[in-house]
Formats: C-alpha cells, sequence, structure tokens
C-alpha cells in the first residue's frame, strides 16, 4: 500500500503546479504599479536613490553622525527594509484582494501571497542598481565578497515570504491587522539599524537588537557589498534560523486557516 503524501510534499508539488501561475500574477503586478508612469521601471532605481540624497542630507548636516560613506550605508539598509516592508504588505491583502477569483475557482490560496512577495523581490533586484552607482560615485572598493550579495538576500526573501503567508491568513478574519501592521512596521523601521550606527544604541539594548532579524540580514549584507568581510557563525545562525522559523510559522498558520477563508473573504 503506498503510503499518503506529506502535506510539504503536495504543497511542493502544487508550486510547481501553478509556477506558470505565479509568473503571471508577478508580471500583472509589476504592469499595474508602473501603468502610466513615464518612467516605468526606472522608477525603482531613482525612488531608492533620491531617498538616499534626502535622508543623507539630512542625517548627514541636520543630524551629525560618524558613518563613513554613508550614502552607501543608508541605501544597503532602506533597500533591504523597503522590499521587507513592501513585500509583507502587499502580502498581508493579497487573499482579500483575490476573493472574487478565489469564490469562482480553485487556486491554492498561498499562491497569492508568494507571487506578491516574488513582485517586490523583482522590484528590489532593479533597485540593487542604485546601490552600485552609489559605490561608483562614492569610488567605494569592489570587493570580492560582493558576489555573495545575493545570500542575504535570499534569507530575506523567506523571511517576507512566511511574514506574508502568516500576514495574510490573520487578515481575512482580522482585518484591523492592515492598521496595526502599519504601526508595527514604523516601530520596526525604528528599531533596525538604517540611518544610526548600532553601537550608538545603549549596552542594555543590544540582546534586543539581536533578536531583530532584519539587523542580521542587512548587517551580513552591508558587510558582504560594503566592508569586503565575511561574518561569523552567529550572523550567519541567526539569518538561516529566522528565515526557517517564520517560514515554518507561515506555512503552518496559513494551511491551518486558509480552511474556513471562503467564509470570511
Amino acid at each position: 500500500m503506498a503510503k499518503p503524501k506529506s502535506s510539504l510534499a503536495l504543497s511542493w508539488q502544487h508550486l510547481k503546479k501553478y509556477t506558470p501561475l505565479i509568473k503571471e500574477l508577478v508580471g500583472r503586478d509589476l504592469k499595474v504599479k508602473y501603468r502610466r508612469s513615464f518612467l516605468g521601471y526606472i522608477w525603482s532605481i531613482l525612488n531608492p536613490l533620491l531617498m538616499m540624497l534626502l535622508q543623507s542630507l539630512i542625517f548627514s548636516y541636520m543630524f551629525r553622525n560618524n558613518i563613513p560613506n554613508f550614502p552607501l550605508y543608508l541605501i544597503c539598509g532602506n533597500t533591504l527594509f523597503t522590499f521587507f516592508n513592501e513585500s509583507t504588505s502587499m502580502g498581508m491583502n493579497s487573499v482579500i484582494q483575490n476573493a472574487s477569483l478565489i469564490k469562482k475557482v480553485y487556486i491554492p490560496k498561498f499562491i497569492f501571497p508568494l507571487s506578491r512577495v516574488v513582485s517586490c523581490f523583482v522590484t528590489m533586484l532593479f533597485s540593487l542598481v542604485a546601490i552600485v552607482l552609489v559605490m561608483v560615485i562614492t569610488r567605494s572598493p569592489f570587493y570580492w565578497t560582493i558576489l555573495l550579495f545575493w545570500v542575504p538576500l535570499l534569507f530575506l526573501f523567506l523571511f517576507c515570504c512566511g511574514m506574508a503567508l502568516l500576514l495574510s491568513a490573520l487578515t481575512v478574519y482580522f482585518r484591523d491587522m492592515q492598521h496595526l501592521y502599519s504601526v508595527l512596521v514604523m516601530g520596526w523601521m525604528y528599531a533596525t539599524p538604517l540611518f544610526y550606527p548600532v553601537e550608538a544604541l545603549p549596552e542594555f539594548l543590544m540582546p534586543l537588537m539581536k533578536l531583530n532579524p532584519l539587523y542580521h540580514y542587512i548587517n551580513l549584507f552591508r558587510n558582504l557589498v560594503m566592508y569586503g568581510n565575511i561574518p561569523g557563525p552567529n550572523t550567519w545562525f541567526a539569518c538561516i534560523a529566522s528565515a526557517a522559523v517564520m517560514l515554518g510559522i507561515g506555512i503552518w498558520a496559513f494551511r491551518k486557516l486558509q480552511k474556513n477563508f471562503i467564509l470570511y473573504i
């Protein structure tokens, strides 16, 4: 007698089967985002550059800091955090926004939050051009470790997939999640060293900072891209563990809650 396939194996089969649909949804999201935009995808490069210029002006002159090559430091952190914010916020509403389609035909519901994360990831890849431009303009050295830039991005992608799955499932039942999450992200932004050095924090806050997954992803990315360093095992463990745990929680919660989606959307 054949053994029944595990839920994980079935999910993987669904993912492979509906990959063309994910591509279509990603393409739709990108077209909607840049529809009637004169510059189109160029905004993916201009937006982080303009934000970096504005924040560099504020934090370099109005609020003094001692961070070497602050523009590059800033745009590295902002690029990753913007991807996190956009992908999880868009993923949170993805099931509700596709309620009419879900009620008409059978589609694995996890496709919708995942497609939003993928579309935001594609946008972030365009934004990496802005980081290279800043490196060239500021005459930053290009270390060989920059070839590993994709590693922290992969960890962050998996973390955001888990967050999007969890948030999208919870939002179906609790619509207030949309408002609460915007406040949470605001606090999360200030709790992440995007525009200040982590050394500026009081010593007693450092253990709390190390519980912030985004701190580890951004720290790993900056070390590889800016400083030519490969961090120690603690950083790698924190990145891998937080991504795996969040993805596991997201998959578990989504599978558990999706059974009654049709009654609430």
